[in-house]
């Protein structure tokens, strides 16, 4: 939350992302403003942050097509995450492929310097400065998209409750922000831990184990070092230290919940938070657009073409 106080930021849900993956249409709008509800609920201040619906700036859509042209079909087929989930889909839809080009419209349509990614989005990231590169090489004239450039938290790869794959909701291995307390702790007992620790009386090694990681999110440092000694010498069980993170967690997510409670009691406040977001990013997805349309030749007059 303090990256809305040390920078301009848009916040964006990404509604057409999600629709890569099989979904259920008549669930998709409670599922976007839960996401909004959510990240409202966090923390995020409409008052100094742009927070907006994807498929709500149509520009968004248009320079994803526009990047296509300059992106390698080559570098999409090699990005990791599009082989990971192809594997798991017996027919594979072409927006899973492109979905890499449509995050760097994502980003280049703000002319954003700096993206808040995991380690897991490094890959994509590197995709995104080559798109930019090549378009910038055949394209700027007096105007250029910047290079952005990753930047990583603390947490940079947070695997799920299996301890095996990152956190996925598709995959059914996370902590909801809106989950109960007795949610959260029926979650987090059958969590994966050291997989070396068989007993209560061996000893464990918490660089290995997820739950440690986890504790690093929630846990005050003097928690996190407490757990650490403990797993080493063997001073509790893996369920005392799950019982420990709950406590954390619950402590932590429980404002979150009742934030989101008032919230989701009073739908219309988001939805117009959303509107007004969205009008906010068109304001500067058009202007770009505009600079966009004109160095690739494209013809003046058309719609959606306000101010080139």
């Amino acid at each position: 939350m303090r990256l809305q106080h040390q920078h301009d930021c848009l916040f964006c849900v990404v509604d057409l992302h999600a629709i890569t993956q099989p979904y259920e249409p008549g669930t998709l709008p409670q599922r976007t403003l839960d996401m909004a509800i959510g990240l409202f609920a966090s923390g995020i201040d409409p008052q100094r942050a742009i927070v907006f619906v994807q498929s709500h700036v149509p520009e968004h859509t248009e320079l994803y097509w526009l990047l296509n042209t300059v992106t390698p079909l080559g570098e999409l087929e090699r990005q990791t995450q599009f082989k990971d989930k192809a594997q798991r889909q017996e027919s594979v839809p072409a927006g899973l492929l492109n979905y890499p080009v449509l995050q760097a419209a994502d980003v280049l349509l703000y002319e954003a310097t700096l993206v808040p990614v995991g380690e897991d989005q490094l890959q994509h990231l590197e995709l995104m400065r080559e798109i930019t590169r090549r378009w910038n090489a055949r394209f700027a004239d007096g105007f250029a998209f910047p290079e952005p450039q990753a930047l990583l938290s603390t947490a940079r790869r947070v695997l799920g409750l299996d301890g095996r794959a990152k956190m996925s909701k598709s995959l059914g291995n996370t902590i909801g922000l809106f989950d109960s307390p007795e949610t959260i702790w029926e979650k987090l007992k059958p969590a994966a831990t050291d997989p070396a620790r068989v007993t209560r009386k061996d000893p464990g090694n918490p660089d290995i184990c997820n739950i440690f990681t986890i504790h690093q999110g929630f846990s005050p440092p003097d928690t996190v070092t407490h757990v650490a000694h403990n797993c080493r010498t063997a001073g509790w069980g893996c369920l005392d230290c799950k019982r420990v993170l709950a406590d954390n967690m619950i402590a932590a997510l429980t404002p979150i919940r009742e934030r989101a409670q008032a919230l989701q009691a009073e739908p219309r406040k988001t939805i117009d938070l959303l509107r007004s977001g969205a009008a906010k990013a068109r304001g500067i997805a058009r202007r770009t657009m505009a600079e966009v349309r004109r160095r690739m030749g494209l013809l003046e007059g058309g719609q959606g073409a306000e101010g080139a």
